[in-house]
């Protein structure tokens, strides 16, 4: 059986700032490099290297995706290896559990002809201001965003058959578990399968679904109890001993955008923008949850006001993107800088003595 890359984010740039679920994704490691050193001292494409090398091999992958760079990765898993790399520098800091045991700083700064560095010092904290001036500007500016899109939910709250929506849940349940219980303890993985990045909303849904024989396209409006739905799922495949996955939403972490339980076969997750999709093989289902939960006619009876809030919505998130953007800019005139003290040699001794210490891990 071919190898297989799996995609996702542990971390987002969303309304409630840098978000992180780094812990969750690499909890189950018993190997993790821990990778240090500044802008452009080829962290990803170390990572990236290494992930490739270990697929070739026939390896599955899992990689972790950088929120703030779309070309870049903030780390690499290897599953049957329970081992991993991940960039360790802000805002991405991981907590150690086992310091030396399980987790082992790499200095990427050993590399680094430091002379010419300190000869632009002033322009590298300049420029390291302002690329944190424009995230925190995004992330308020998405605050902004999430209080118009409680204004837009609460309007479908107001028109939901709670009743209703609970049976809709209950039988929902049935049909995908099947009294069925799991094979053990239940392990519960968080992550994003999206996020906003200086190039828009980006999501993997499409890979992280393509192995479950039965997906399930939840359709909806803001406030139709999508997020609702999927925590109820979370809590039975837990409480019934099954392995899930569960991926926030890249805008509000505290909302789930889809959840997974392989043991089981299927994937269900909000089918609405900016992560929309369609029915296109056999064993994909829409659940619409307008038309069954929310009082018909709600769309007309409120479009006025709808699409205002929609209008306003939209304006924040873009100009939201567009600090994210800027804040790129910053970092890739950063990473301009640093790339020519590189020292490439000494880089790929590193890579070297990591790629040479996961080999050894394979039994």
């Amino acid at each position: 059986m071919a190898a297989k890359i799996l995609n996702y984010y542990a971390g987002g740039n969303t309304a409630k700032g840098f978000y992180s679920l780094y812990e969750s994704s690499l909890k189950d490691l018993d190997k993790l490099f821990i990778l240090k050193g500044g802008p452009g001292t080829g962290k990803s494409t170390l990572m990236k290297r290494i992930g490739q090398s270990f697929y070739e091999k026939g390896f599955d992958i899992e990689y972790l995706h950088c929120s703030s760079d779309n070309s870049s990765i903030d780390g690499v898993k290897i599953p049957a290896l329970k081992a991993g790399i991940v960039d360790g520098t802000a805002p991405h800091v991981i907590e150690p559990k086992a310091p030396g045991a399980v987790e082992e700083y790499v200095n990427l700064g050993e590399a680094w002809y430091t002379a010419s560095l300190t000869a632009q010092k002033g322009v590298i904290l300049e420029l390291t201001h302002k690329v944190s001036e424009s995230f925190q500007q995004a992330y308020a500016l998405f605050a902004e965003a999430l209080k118009i899109h409680d204004e837009w939910e609460e309007i479908y709250i107001d028109n939901m058959d709670f009743q209703k929506a609970n049976e809709f849940t209950s039988q929902l349940i049935q049909e995908l578990f099947a009294n069925k219980i799991g094979t053990g303890e239940s392990v519960v993985r968080h992550r994003f399968l999206g996020a906003a990045t200086p190039k828009g909303a980006v999501d993997f849904v499409q890979n992280l679904t393509e192995d479950t024989p039965n997906r399930y396209f939840i359709k909806g409006r803001p406030g139709s109890g999508k997020s609702t739905l999927l925590k109820k799922l979370v809590s039975h495949a837990e409480a019934n001993g099954f392995d899930v996955e569960v991926y926030h939403c890249g805008f509000d972490p505290n909302s789930l955008d889809m959840v997974i339980v392989r043991e089981l076969g299927f994937s269900i997750f909000d089918s609405t923008a900016p992560h929309e999709y369609f029915p296109s093989r056999q064993g994909d289902e829409i659940i619409d949850m307008y038309e069954h939960l929310i009082t018909p006619g709600t769309d007309e009876k409120y479009q006025k006001e709808l699409t205002e809030i929609s209008n306003r919505y939209k304006e924040k998130m873009r100009e939201a993107i567009s600090f994210l953007a800027q804040a790129k800019a910053y970092h890739d005139e950063l990473e301009e800088i640093y790339r020519p003290a590189l020292n490439f040699e000494k880089l790929d001794q590193i890579a070297e003595e990591i790629q040479t210490k996961l080999t050894a891990l394979i039994k």
